[in-house]
């Protein structure tokens, strides 16, 4: 199972890294899911009109990064995020299931390229634990667990989504076992060390 996280690992890289997933230009692309029509590549940039869910665009020659030029029908022109979308007639809420952590992936690595005009302002006040009270009083979040199981796929879904991106299967050295954990020490050391 590790071996196979590691492949699905190597595999975004290669897809971020070289491209491949773009569509030629001028081909009709579908919104895979609800995104923004914007001014320029980034997700800073200033909003021209949402895309909803099943738009049709077009795809225009432009590409900066993973953000791609597009036409909405009624033609307007704008940048959109490559894992945004995909080929009219291919797209189904199935095959759509990995372009949320694509999407992720392909900004963590593209910082510096496609948004190096933009600037973000961070501000840290201080870090919280947590406390006894915290833990005692925590709730599961349903509605969070029901949207990250929505985004389970399979090796079917995820060879039909290569495919579709005519990417291609590479092998990779798996990763070396990890080192069995330390056996626990006995009690006479461990008492300094239990919280009361």
């Amino acid at each position: 199972m590790l071996q196979k996280r590691w492949w699905l690992v190597g595999w975004l890289l290669a897809v971020i890294a070289t491209g491949s997933v773009a569509q030629p230009s001028n081909e009709a692309l579908l919104v895979k899911r609800s995104a923004e029509l914007r001014e320029n590549p980034g997700d800073s940039a200033r909003s021209l009109a949402p895309l909803p869910l099943q738009t049709t665009l077009t795809r225009l020659p432009a590409r900066q990064g993973a953000w791609i030029q597009v036409r909405t029908a009624n033609g307007t022109s704008g940048w959109v995020h490559m894992f945004d979308v995909g080929p009219a007639g291919a797209s189904s809420p199935a095959s759509n299931v990995a372009t949320g952590a694509l999407r992720g992936i392909s900004n963590f690595f593209n910082r510096g390229s496609a948004q190096a005009n933009t600037t973000t302002a961070t501000s840290t006040v201080g870090i919280r634990g947590l406390g006894a009270e915290d833990i005692a009083n925590a709730q599961p979040n349903l509605a969070a667990l029901s949207q990250v199981d929505a985004l389970r796929t399979d090796a079917t879904q995820a060879r039909r989504f290569a495919a579709n991106a005519a990417l291609q299967a590479r092998a990779v050295e798996p990763l070396p076992a990890p080192p069995p954990p330390i056996p626990a020490a006995t009690s006479a050391n461990t008492d300094r060390f239990q919280v009361p």
